[in-house]
């Protein structure tokens, strides 16, 4: 007479089992899909980058004014072009003596066959910056080669940019080297003013 009903007990019972270990197996399942989540849809990626050099940003004022610069090749003891601008912006008279003040830790001796004082284009996406007119000037450079003078054979407007082009090779040393640039206006006074400075890294090989 029983074992008409064992299978339906059977039966049952597995279901009764299957009842009471759902929960486990449901909280199995569940943890295999978050363990396989980031495989099956991953989520937004958080963008991943270091700084190769620590970066340096100053902010202009009376004191420091930054300057736009460019060079050819920022690697030491590479020949390098140096084209050091000064837009109209950076100037409010015009210059009849412009002087360039170089760092005593920047180790290289400058021709002064190798500068020129030139109507500048400054570069941009689709041009470079190069030399597009030389301005008639006399060069002379410090015999510690600390200090550039430049005398324009007549005082250059502060309309359009201009610079100062230099033919070199970069010092041994890499680092941050501060150029100031100072500028004396056509007068009575023989006094050079503060225009800016180009603040130059050099990198290593």
């Amino acid at each position: 007479m029983g074992s008409p009903q064992l299978p339906g007990f059977c039966r049952r019972l597995r279901a009764g089992m299957f009842k009471r270990h759902l929960p486990l197996l449901a909280a199995g399942l569940t943890a295999a899909t978050l363990g396989l989540a980031p495989l099956a849809t991953p989520g937004p990626v958080r963008a991943q980058g270091t700084s190769g050099l620590m970066e340096f940003r100053w902010d202009n004022t009376k004191d420091y004014r930054r300057l736009y610069y460019f060079i050819t090749d920022t690697h030491r003891l590479k020949r390098s072009e140096y084209y050091l601008i000064l837009r109209p912006k950076d100037r409010k008279t015009a210059i009849m003596k412009l002087s360039i003040t170089i760092p005593s830790h920047f180790d290289v001796k400058i021709d002064p066959t190798q500068v020129k004082l030139c109507k500048m284009q400054e570069g941009g996406m689709l041009s470079r910056t190069r030399c597009l007119e030389k301005i008639p000037a006399t060069i002379e450079v410090a015999a510690n080669g600390k200090a550039i003078d430049i005398f324009p054979d007549i005082p250059v407007p502060d309309q359009g940019t201009i610079g100062v082009y230099i033919n070199l090779f970069n010092p041994f040393n890499i680092g941050m080297y501060q150029f100031n640039a100072l500028a004396q206006a056509p007068g009575d006074v023989p006094m050079a003013g503060y225009l800016g400075s180009w603040l130059i890294d050099i990198d290593p090989d």
